[in-house]
This record gives C-alpha cells, sequence and structure tokens, in this order.
C-alpha cells in the first residue's frame, strides 16, 4: 500500500497559482535581504521578502559571525585605503566606485546595526576594538555576541510599522525572474512553496536577488554533499536566476577557495586567532605566508606549502597560555560553526596540547570572498533595468558580510522608487517555469538528487577546479552539457525534494558558466583562483578587464571583455586603459576528442564515386573574402561587422557568383538575423555545392539558437530532394533537433541511396519514439544502418526485445552483438536469455562480449552460472562485459563468488570492476 511520501502530490496547475504583488520583491533572507526589506519598507515601498527556508534561521547569519573583516573604523581606517588594497588584492579588475560605497558607508552600518542591538567589541573606553589580522589595515571588528545578528535583524523585521509594508512568506522558493517581453525590465517572479507544492507567482515594480553565493558548487573532500565551507543551502540560486533573466555576470573565473581545518566543514578562522597570537605554518613550524593581504595569491601561497615537503599546514594556538585559548574557544566554539569544539574533541584533540590541521575548501562562487557574482554598479542595479543583487551574490569583490548589509540597503533605497507592476505577466516565462519545478514529479522514480548532484560536482572538482587547463575545462563543458538531459530527468516525490531537484539545476548552470568564463579568460590571475597551467602569466596589456557573461537572445552563453572603469583611488601597480569593450562571443573548446592528432582509421566503407563534399565547418566571411577578394566579398566583409539585416544581405544571397552567395552565407551565420534559418534553409536547394556545404554547416552550428519556425521546417523538407546526400543529411538532423519532422518524413527517408542520411534518418527516428518504423529499416542492405536500428531500438522510451528478433539472427556479427548488446536496455526475459547464454560460444568475441551484456537484464537463475562461466573467455572484452553484468546480481551467491575470483583477473580492467562487489 503506497504511503503519502511514496505518492507524488499532483501537479497543479499553472492556472491555479497564488498570485501575490508588492512593490519591491526581495529574494532571500538572509544579511542583504533582510537589509533592502528594512530600507524599502522604511521608504514606504510594500514589500514582499520570500526565503525558501525560514528567515529566523536562514543564509550564512544562520549560526551567526564571530567579527566584521572589512570595518573601516574613522580613525583606525580610511576609505581611500581600503579601496587601493581590494584593488591590489583582485588584481588590478575592480569598479572602485562599488567598493567604495562601502568603505564609506560601512561605518554607519555599524552604528545601525548597533542600534538595533548587534554588539561590536569595544575597549575600556568605550572606543570599537579594531584588530589588524594581515599585514596590512586594521578591519577586523570582532563581534562578541554575533551568534544572535540574525535574532536581532528578525526582531527588526516584526516590528508593527515594518509588519505594515514587509511581508514574508517563508518555505518559497522562486526558481525564475520574470521580465517585461518588450523592454526585458524585472517584473516579477515565479517559484513554489517548499512545503505545500503550490505554485506561485509574484507581480513586482522591483526585484532584489540576495541570495547568497553559489557555496554547494566543488565537492567536499569530505564526499558529503551539504560538508561545504559555504552555507549549503545556497546553491548558487540567484546566480542562475540573473543569468536567465539576461542579467551580466562577471568575475566568474575567479572563484572563491578558503583555508579551512581539514575534515570539517568551517574555517580555521585565522582572522579570529591571529589578534591573540595564532598564525598559520607549515609542520615545521614556520610561518610562510608573503602576502600582505587576503587574497588569491595568499591561497596560492597555502596550497604550494601544503603540496609541498613542508606540509601539512597548521593554525598554531599550542604555544599561547592558557587564558588566551579560553578567550579563543570562547569565540570559536560557540559562534558561526558552534560543533567546531565537539569536533576537535571527537579527536581528543585540544588547542593546547594540538594545533590545527588546515586544508584547501572545495571551489565556490562569491562576489562578496572573492569577485565572481552578478556586476552591479554602484547604487546594486544590475544591467536588467529593475532587477538588483546584494550580498554575497553581487560582484563587488571581497564586500563581506559589512558589505552585504551596505549593498542590501542601497538596493532597498534605489528599488523603492517603483511600485508594483500592473500588466500581465509573460505566460511562457511561467510556464517555463512551472516545467522546471515540477518535471521531477512527472518522473518520481528517475535518479535521486543526491546522486545526481554528487556526479555532476564530482565532474567540478575533475575539470574546473584550479590548476585549470584549456582541456579539462573544456571536458568540463562538454559533461555539464550531457548532463542537462539527466538533471532533466530526475525524479522527486515530495515538495522538498522539488527544491533540492531545482537546486541542482542552479548548480549545474553556475559550473558551465564556471568552466567557459574560466576557459575564455586566456592568462593566469587572482594567484590560486584562477591559476590557467596553459596561460601561466597575467597579461594586464591584453586582461586588465572585467570578463562579462550574459545569456543572449539566442539561448547562448556570450562573452565580453570590459575595460576597468577608471580609478577614483591611484594604484600605483595597475593602469587600466580605457577603450571599448571587446566583444568575444561564445568560448571556443579545445578539441579533447582525441589524445594528440587523430589516426585516422581504415575506412569502414568506400566512399560512393558520387558522393558530394562532406559538410564543411562553416567559412568566415574573412576567409572567403582572402580566397577572393572582389569588390562585392569586400563590401559583405563591411556590412557583416555592422550586423546587417536579411534584407541588407538578400542581394548578396542572389548574387550569380557563388563565392559571393557563399559569403553571404557565412554572415548570415556570424549574424544571425531574423529569417536567417528559412534563409539558410532555401541555399541548401543552390546549384553551387560549395554554397550548399556553407549552408548545411551554418545550419548545424546555429541549430541551438534559431527559432523552430514553419517556414524553415518547410525549407527543409525541400531539401530533402536536393541530389546532395550531405544536404539531405544536414536537413534530416536539423529537422530532428528543432523538431519540425515527424515519422512520416524520417521513415520515407529511410530509402535514400546514401547510408548517412538513412543512419541520420534512423536517429531521427529515434527521437520521435517511432518504433515500428525503425523496426521496418532492420533488413537495410548495409550493415551499418542495421546496427544504428539495433541501437535506436533500445534507445527509444518504451523499448521491447521483440523488434530486435531480426536483428539477433542477423548474418552480420556486429549487427547481433549490437542486438544482443541493445537487450540490456529492452529487457532480456527468458527465451531471449536462453539465446544470450548460447552466443557466448559465438566465434566472434564482439557477439560474445553483446551476448553477456545482454544477460545483465535476464534472470539470475540463467545469467549468473553463464556468466560466470564467461569470466575464462580468452577475450579481455567479454571477461570486462561479464563482470559488469554480474554487479547487479551481486547478492546471488554465485554472482558475488564470480566476482570474488575475477579480482585476480589478469586484465586491470576487470580486476577494478570486480572489486565493486566488495564496496
Amino acid at each position: 500500500m503506497d504511503t503519502l511520501v511514496d505518492t507524488p502530490p499532483a501537479i497543479p496547475a499553472l492556472a491555479d497559482a497564488t498570485e501575490l504583488s508588492c512593490d519591491v520583491l526581495v529574494i532571500g533572507g538572509g544579511t542583504a535581504g533582510t537589509m533592502a526589506a528594512l530600507t524599502a519598507a522604511g521608504r514606504g515601498a510594500q514589500v514582499l521578502l520570500l526565503e525558501k527556508a525560514h528567515v529566523r534561521h536562514s543564509g550564512a547569519l544562520a549560526m551567526g559571525m564571530d567579527g566584521v573583516n572589512n570595518a573601516i573604523i574613522p580613525g583606525r581606517a580610511e576609505p581611500d585605503d581600503y579601496v587601493a588594497e581590494i584593488t591590489r588584492a583582485n588584481d588590478g579588475v575592480v569598479d572602485q566606485s562599488t567598493v567604495r560605497q562601502t568603505a564609506t558607508r560601512g561605518f554607519a552600518m555599524v552604528q545601525r546595526l548597533e542600534s538595533y542591538g548587534v554588539k561590536f567589541e569595544k575597549d575600556e573606553h568605550g572606543e570599537y576594538a579594531v584588530r589588524q589580522v594581515h599585514r596590512s589595515g586594521s578591519y577586523v571588528l570582532p563581534m562578541p555576541e554575533g551568534k544572535d545578528v540574525k535574532k536581532v535583524l528578525y526582531r527588526q523585521l516584526r516590528r508593527r510599522e515594518m509588519r505594515e509594508r514587509i511581508r514574508i512568506e517563508n518555505r518559497v522558493m522562486p526558481v525564475r525572474v520574470l521580465t517585461h517581453p518588450g523592454d526585458g525590465r524585472a517584473v516579477g517572479a515565479a517559484g513554489f512553496n517548499t512545503r505545500t507544492g503550490e505554485f506561485v507567482t509574484v507581480r513586482a515594480g522591483a526585484v532584489i536577488l540576495a541570495t547568497g553565493a553559489c557555496g554547494r558548487l566543488g565537492l567536499p573532500a569530505s564526499g558529503y554533499l551539504y560538508g561545504t565551507y559555504e552555507n549549503p543551502t545556497n546553491a548558487g540560486d540567484g546566480y542562475a536566476m540573473a543569468y536567465h533573466a539576461g542579467a551580466a555576470l562577471t568575475g566568474i573565473e575567479c572563484f572563491q577557495i578558503n583555508p579551512l581545518i581539514k575534515d570539517y566543514n568551517g574555517p580555521a578562522c585565522a582572522y579570529v586567532a591571529n589578534p591573540f597570537g595564532g598564525y598559520q605554518v607549515n609542520r615545521h613550524g614556520e610561518r610562510f605566508v608573503e602576502s600582505d593581504y587576503w587574497s588569491g595569491q595568499m591561497m596560492a601561497e597555502f596550497a604550494g606549502e601544503l603540496a609541498s615537503d613542508r606540509g601539512p599546514v597548521y593554525l598554531k594556538l599550542s604555544h599561547l597560555p592558557d587564558e588566551t585559548i579560553a578567550s579563543v574557544e570562547s569565540i570559536l566554539h560557540t559562534t558561526e560553526r558552534p560543533t567546531r569544539g565537539t569536533f576537535h574533541e571527537g579527536r581528543g584533540h585540544d588547542y593546547r596540547t594540538h594545533d590545527i590541521e588546515m586544508h584547501i575548501s572545495e571551489i565556490g562562487l562569491c562576489g562578496g570572498h572573492s569577485a565572481s557574482g552578478v556586476r552591479v554598479d554602484a547604487h546594486a542595479r544590475t544591467t536588467v533595468p529593475r532587477l538588483y543583487a546584494a550580498g554575497d551574490l553581487a560582484c563587488v569583490p571581497h564586500n563581506y558580510m559589512i558589505g552585504a548589509f551596505v549593498y542590501g540597503d542601497l538596493a532597498g533605497e534605489d528599488a523603492a522608487r517603483h511600485r508594483v507592476y500592473e500588466g500581465e505577466l509573460p505566460r511562457d516565462q511561467l510556464a517555463a517555469a512551472h516545467d522546471l519545478v515540477y518535471r521531477p514529479l512527472r518522473n518520481p522514480d528517475g535518479p535521486p538528487q543526491p546522486q545526481v548532484e554528487y556526479k555532476l560536482r564530482r565532474f567540478v572538482n575533475d575539470y574546473v577546479a584550479p590548476p585549470k587547463t584549456g582541456a579539462k575545462l573544456s571536458l568540463a563543458v562538454e559533461a555539464f552539457t550531457r548532463m542537462s538531459e539527466e538533471i532533466a530527468g530526475m525524479g522527486a516525490r515530495t515538495p522538498h525534494e522539488l527544491m533540492r531537484c531545482a537546486e541542482v539545476t542552479f548548480i549545474r548552470d553556475c559550473a558551465e558558466m564556471a568552466a567557459r568564463a574560466s576557459l575564455a579568460r586566456t592568462e593566469s590571475r587572482w594567484g590560486l583562483y584562477h591559476e590557467r597551467l596553459d596561460h601561466p602569466g597575467r597579461d594586464d596589456a591584453d586582461w586588465l578587464h572585467h570578463l562579462d557573461l550574459r545569456k543572449s537572445p539566442s539561448g547562448a552563453m556570450e562573452f565580453t571583455a570590459r575595460p576597468v572603469e577608471p580609478y577614483v583611488v591611484p594604484v600605483p601597480e595597475f593602469a587600466p586603459a580605457p577603450g571599448p569593450e571587446r566583444r568575444l562571443g561564445e568560448v571556443a573548446l579545445v578539441p579533447v576528442a582525441t589524445a594528440g592528432p587523430r589516426d585516422a582509421a581504415p575506412a569502414a566503407r568506400p566512399a560512393a564515386p558520387s558522393a558530394a563534399p562532406s559538410v564543411a565547418a562553416p567559412a568566415t566571411v574573412e576567409a572567403l573574402a582572402v580566397s577572393a577578394p572582389s569588390p562585392a566579398l569586400l563590401r559583405l566583409l563591411s556590412l557583416t561587422e555592422e550586423s546587417p539585416g536579411l534584407d541588407v544581405l538578400r542581394p548578396y544571397l542572389d548574387a550569380a557568383d557563388p563565392a559571393v552567395r557563399a559569403a553571404a552565407v557565412a554572415s548570415l551565420a556570424e549574424t544571425v538575423p531574423a529569417g536567417a534559418g528559412p534563409a539558410l534553409a532555401e541555399r541548401l536547394r543552390d546549384t553551387a555545392p560549395q554554397v550548399r556545404t556553407a549552408a548545411a554547416a551554418a545550419l548545424r552550428e546555429l541549430v541551438e539558437v534559431l527559432p523552430a519556425e514553419t517556414l524553415l521546417g518547410a525549407g527543409l523538407r525541400e531539401a530533402l530532394g536536393v541530389d546532395d546526400p550531405a544536404v539531405r543529411a544536414a536537413a534530416l538532423d536539423v529537422l530532428r533537433a528543432l523538431r519540425l519532422g515527424d515519422a512520416g518524413v524520417y521513415a520515407a527517408a529511410l530509402a535514400d541511396t546514401d547510408i548517412d542520411v538513412r543512419i541520420t534518418a534512423v536517429r531521427a527516428l529515434v527521437s520521435v519514439d517511432a518504433a515500428a518504423e525503425l523496426a521496418a529499416a532492420a533488413a537495410d542492405p548495409a550493415r551499418e544502418v542495421r546496427v544504428a536500428v539495433a541501437r535506436g531500438l533500445a534507445a527509444v522510451h518504451a523499448p521491447a526485445p521483440a523488434p530486435l528478433d531480426p536483428l539477433l539472427h542477423d548474418a552480420d556479427p556486429l549487427v547481433r552483438a549490437a542486438a544482443l548488446a541493445a537487450l540490456a536496455a529492452t529487457g532480456c526475459p527468458p527465451l531471449y536469455a536462453e539465446q544470450a547464454a548460447g552466443a557466448l560460444e559465438d566465434p566472434a568475441w564482439q557477439v560474445r562480449a553483446g551476448a553477456a551484456t545482454a544477460l545483465r537484464a535476464a534472470p539470475p537463475a540463467r545469467a549468473v552460472p553463464a556468466l560466470s562461466g564467461a569470466l575464462a573467455d580468452p577475450h579481455a572484452d567479454v571477461r570486462k562485459a561479464a563482470v559488469l553484468s554480474l554487479l547487479p546480481h551481486a547478492a546471488e551467491p554465485g554472482a558475488r563468488a564470480a566476482l570474488t575470483a575475477a579480482v585476480s583477473d589478469p586484465d586491470a580492467d576487470v580486476r577494478a570492476y570486480a572489486s565493486r562487489a566488495a564496496w
């Protein structure tokens, strides 16, 4: 009998959404969000504060804070000195106007917080007890009762005058910011209740994102999903929402990496211990940090020492007197990470007898502790009108807690000017958000969120964490792209699980941003944060620039190198050069398909004498102009720089000279004006092969950005009659990708004379689950097509073994092998299990390997004995397939015995997979 947990809740209809309205919507109830709400309400706005947890206990401040890192107290520090220091710490890539807001307004914020009841340490004379931690600047202000910060803020929110203007909705998680279809301004948000599952829409005059860092990006060394340095509920929600709303993000390649206690998800808090006489040392007790300020360079020194023969690294406290250690304990064991004392006690460690072993955290994105965030100006405005960002989400380098409060205040002040949006909320955006939220309920038995998230973040550690290389980052992009479908297939059964699934989509977006941004910046900067082994030097000539990324109208992730704004405080080490922004477009991946140059294997079949040239990458207009510098081509080259419309390019597309037409196609591919798709489809029917080749390549290149227009679909269908197999294959491919074709169109292409076209048709039929039409191709004369059919029959959404029957008896061993392997997906009932067991005696090792794979899905009573015998096969790949198929049957005594024996197999892969049975 199903329980309430086993039965997924019903998906609410979009029309049944709960609609809320306000002047100012604040998303996130942590440090910046609470301050933004208080300020906006104080200026007369009606405020709605949404928090996916509960405001009383949410955000990085949930367990308090033991001190302020960047208090610029008059008489102890000067604002301009602070601005200069942050500029140096961030290697010159800083909008000083934003940092200066924190420098000049931070002290007033300390006083405001103090008026709320937040306690800052003072000396005997009532002066603020500012401490010096690093070699330059005195900015650390301890907070002896810092554990109560959030309680104090919540109290302010619940004051009567604030309650009249601030509505708090806890357990509501926004997933998308809604924007106006006309002018792009923020007009609200869409999300859901994480307890009831109801869909929630909000219309607002302005939206403030205050969702914190992306702390759940890299995987901690412990392997625990939520054992992160940063608050693990901060999964990059705001980064993803800002990106999909069209806002620019900047500095994403500048990761957050911190020193922490080894095996503990919390900081060693050297900035707390240092004023008491603690310090970082190597195993010889030597101080080693050369950097004068907190920065990526300091982390590079830390990492270098840790990896050397002088490691491990420690926070040294054992030399301090007992009373000093007691004072340190009273701070470290009660605020921010109260489990710290329990952790040390569990290991039998005491600061009096043991120094604290330190390590390096996983990577994250954080504007407030590094420089990776949403681009904002000095008033917290993003590049999307009426959309603001504050706190660790906003790119104001090293802004920390006081900066989060300052920018929450700035956002609330500016946003309060706007009144509730009265228009209709965009239906397409609401529908997309609704699908994002509830798709796991449509597939409740899909991969669970913890498994998918672990895999995703494992890729982050493997390929994105520094030191970085172009090859690893390219592999990362490929992995994150592949995982989009896997993430879309996650299953959930409760509203809480829906929240976790949505968070995984945010993490994936942030991971791709981190990888692509790191690829785009072809230099090393910020020490460990962006260390490129293939670009080891800092390049101020080309890269003393912000690197902005945004989602283009076509959906691509595009980059711009933006000159650093003129400094308001001169810093002699850096000299930003004025100039225009440099549009970089989409970042190019490093080829990683083969290790080194590809040695082409012998062709599987001879090329047909009448075959047309294969589809090459689309030529650029510049390349075509060099090869044929006619006046028309030169004019076209000039026009392309101006992103002309289709009407301007039409004369060149219809020109008599095929070289001009090909160049016009290249221009279409580069500029993608409205109507580009149908125009390219028209050129597929061009009389000149070079034009057709360019058009086919352009369509395949642009398939992710072209709208699925009816006119484009019609043009592609017409191209299926062109006497050029490369064109026909390209037309089928684009029809499939844009969902513009159907089973009838694809099935007709199975009669094509060209093998590649027929294979493309098979792939297209799989995309529409046309199993019957696929099965009809089992008699194709070409082995390659029949192999594709066998694999395709296993890939449809409801695979069955019966359509494989003719392929299982095919005369070609590779076809039989593919059909047998397909049984692992279709199911291998007893009749087929007998056939697979018999095939283990086939002369062809490929057939034997396919048979072993098939038995993975067979009943254990028949599969285990057959697979155990296959472990004696002379071919290692057959034994490997047998081991992989035995693993699902490992609960059977016979399977476990066979796997135990296989641990001593001479093949390393067989041994490795067999050893998994012991996990």
